[in-house]
C-alpha cells in the first residue's frame, strides 16, 4: 500500500496537463506517493501526452465520461493508499505542499479529510472561488468558503492562515483518507459533477468525522475548467444537487422548512436571471426544481441510510442564519464578518 495517490481526473484536458503537470510531479516526490490521471474517456491526445513525457505517472482508463463524482469513485477503487488526494487538473501546486497536509492527518486520526489553502491561478494574491481556505454551510445549504462568500473574493493576507475545522474540503484539492472515503460510499455517482464533495464531506462530518483546512499547504487552481461560472448546465446542475444533497443529509425536523425557504430563495435568484436577460439561467434553476421533484423519492434509501449513521444532529460548521440576509441585506461580505 501506498502513502498516498494523487488522482487526477482528466477529460480533454490535454492543455491543463500540459501547463500544470509538471508542477505537481515536481513537487510531489516521495518513495511512497504515486500520481495518477484517470482518463474519463477522453477524445483528444491526452493520455498518448501523458504517456509520452511523464512515464513515471500512472495512467488509468476508464472507458467513457463518467463525470467527476462516479469518475473518482472507479479510479480510487482500482487504488490502494492510505491517503487519496483528489486533484484538479487545473491545480498549480508549490513545493513542499504536500508536508503539510500528510502531517496533519498522521497526528489526528479523527481528521477524515482535509484541503490547502487555494489562491486564484490569474490572480495570485486572491482566494480562489471554489475552496479559499475551507467551506461552510448556512441554516439553509448555501455554501460559501472562508475567504470568499457568494461572488465577493477576499484579498489573502494571512487573515485565515489557521487550521481550521471545515464543513466541506473542496474536489479541487481534496485528501482524505482511504478508509473513510470507502466507509461512507465515495462521491454520489448520480450527481455526476458539482456539489458532490460536500455531500461527500456532510456525510463524513454528519458521522463525526472531522473536516479541515491546513493553510500552510498553498495552490493556485485556474477554476471553471469545464464549465464557466455563468453556464446554464453548471447552474442546473449546482442547484439540483444542492437540493439532492439537503434531501440526502437534514434530519426529517429541519427538512421541509429548509425546502420551503430554498424555494423561496431560488426563485428570487432565477428572477434576478431574469432581470439581467438570462433566461438560459433562469430556465435552468426552474428545470433543476423540476428534475428534484421528479427524482427525489430516489434517494429515500440513502437518505435512510445516512439518517441512521449520523452522531451530531447539529454540525457547528454551520452558520446559523441565512447567508443570502446576512450578505445582501445587512452588508456582511467577509468572512470575518459572519459569527457562527
Amino acid at each position: 500500500m501506498k502513502k498516498l495517490a494523487i488522482v487526477i481526473l482528466n477529460w480533454n484536458g490535454r492543455g491543463m496537463l500540459e501547463k500544470f503537470l509538471p508542477s505537481v510531479c515536481a513537487c510531489s516526490l516521495g518513495e511512497d506517493y504515486v500520481v495518477v490521471v484517470a482518463d474519463n474517456g477522453s477524445t483528444d491526445d491526452s493520455v498518448a501526452f501523458v504517456k509520452e513525457n511523464f512515464p513515471s505517472v500512472q495512467i488509468l482508463l476508464l472507458d467513457k465520461n463518467y463525470g467527476f463524482a462516479e469518475g473518482y469513485n472507479l479510479a480510487l477503487g482500482q487504488l490502494d493508499a492510505e491517503y487519496f488526494l483528489l486533484l484538479n487538473s487545473d491545480v498549480e501546486v508549490t513545493e513542499n505542499w504536500l508536508s503539510p497536509l500528510i502531517s496533519y492527518m498522521d497526528e489526528h486520526p479523527d481528521v477524515a479529510a482535509c484541503q490547502p489553502k487555494i489562491r486564484a491561478f490569474h490572480k495570485k494574491e486572491t482566494f480562489e472561488h471554489a475552496g479559499a481556505c475551507g467551506g461552510f454551510l448556512d441554516k439553509y445549504a448555501f455554501p460559501f468558503c472562508r475567504g470568499r462568500i457568494f461572488a465577493n473574493v477576499e484579498e489573502d493576507k494571512g487573515q485565515y492562515d489557521t487550521v481550521m475545522d471545515v464543513f466541506w474540503a473542496t474536489g479541487a484539492a481534496l485528501m482524505i483518507r482511504s478508509d473513510d472515503y470507502l466507509s461512507v460510499g465515495g462521491l454520489d455517482g448520480s450527481f455526476f459533477a458539482h456539489m458532490e464533495e460536500i455531500d461527500l464531506c456532510w456525510r463524513l462530518r454528519s458521522r463525526g468525522r472531522r473536516i479541515v483546512c491546513v493553510p500552510q499547504s498553498v495552490v493556485y487552481h485556474v477554476g471553471g475548467g469545464t464549465l464557466n461560472v455563468e453556464n446554464p448546465r453548471k447552474t442546473y446542475l449546482n442547484f439540483r444537487n444542492n437540493l439532492l444533497m439537503i434531501y440526502k443529509n437534514v434530519p426529517d425536523s429541519f427538512l421541509k422548512r429548509i425546502l420551503l425557504a430554498r424555494f423561496c430563495f431560488d426563485n428570487v435568484a432565477a428572477l434576478q436571471y431574469c432581470l439581467k436577460g438570462d433566461f438560459a439561467n433562469a430556465k435552468a434553476i426552474f428545470k433543476a426544481r423540476r428534475e428534484f421533484r421528479r427524482i427525489r423519492h430516489d434517494y429515500d434509501e440513502k437518505r435512510a441510510n445516512n439518517l441512521s449513521h449520523q452522531t451530531i444532529k447539529m454540525i457547528p460548521e454551520v452558520l446559523n442564519c441565512s447567508l443570502v440576509i446576512a450578505s445582501y441585506l445587512k452588508g456582511k461580505k467577509k468572512f470575518s464578518d459572519l459569527s457562527f
